[in-house]
């Protein structure tokens, strides 16, 4: 049967020009979403839209969005709610990892700005929105924000950021309608995951530590769309301040 759990809804997705961004606009587009999607890879953005084809409900209004620059989180935002906003999917960010010691702290000011502060801006622009509409926030967290992983300071700082700023929101808005998730991936094979590996000292055999554990465990992007369109639907109306980990059973020990 085919579901439109968000008929009508309006939905932003962010990081939608690839990977996980991609497959979640994909799927809230079949489910009836009037959608609005934002990267910095407008080539990959049309590409999406193309995809998405006559799937969707709606047109696909898609917005070059720049995480690192917050008037373009501002702007985007008010794009996509300008005939209301009802959903919000915080999935654009980056990620780096290598050896602490040669770690620059350019680089990691950077993910963080990308990861956690852009995150912040968007949803501090959505929230009147969504406050009107009783909507609700779904973030992309990560494993990286739930457990220590190696060689990956940066980035597991500016995650366990995001699932800080999750629950936070979720108590500061719970009584104005408004529920705030995140979901949690392990491995997913995406073109961020599959670039070349760090150079330098690395301990490969700490860092197999925190593979998946089922049999194929490294999720695809389809697998955390599902996750992140299930906490933005109304099975999960009585669900906020929640992190779903989708991961293999990376983090069950």
């Amino acid at each position: 049967m085919n579901q439109q759990r968000f008929a009508g809804k309006s939905v932003l997705v962010t990081g939608a020009a690839s990977g996980i961004g991609r497959a979640t606009a994909l799927l809230f587009a079949r489910e009836g979403a009037r959608l609005t999607i934002g990267d910095i890879n407008a080539d990959g953005l049309a590409e999406t839209v193309a995809l998405i084809g006559d799937r969707g409900a709606w047109p696909v209004r898609a917005v070059h969005h720049d995480a690192e620059d917050h008037d373009s989180s501002r702007a985007l935002v008010a794009a996509a709610a300008a005939d209301g906003l009802d959903i919000l999917c915080n999935v654009a960010g980056m990620l780096k990892w290598g050896p602490t010691e040669s770690y620059t702290v350019e680089d990691f000011e950077r993910l963080l700005r990308i990861n956690t502060t852009s995150v912040f801006v968007l949803c501090q622009a959505a929230l009147p929105h969504l406050v009107a509409s009783k909507g609700n926030i779904v973030c992309v967290a990560s494993t990286a924000g739930l457990s220590g992983i190696p060689y990956s300071v940066a980035y597991a700082a500016s995650k366990h950021a995001v699932v800080g700023m999750i629950k936070s929101l979720a108590l500061e808005y719970a009584a104005r309608g408004v529920r705030v998730n995140g979901v949690a991936p392990g491995q997913v094979a995406t073109p961020m995951t599959r670039a070349a590996p760090p150079q330098g000292d690395i301990d490969w055999q700490l860092v197999m530590r925190n593979v998946p554990k089922l049999a194929d465990g490294i999720c695809d992007p389809e697998d955390i769309a599902e996750a992140l369109a299930f906490l933005a639907s109304d099975a999960s109306r009585k669900t906020t301040g929640a992190i779903l980990a989708v991961d293999g059973g990376q983090l069950a020990g």
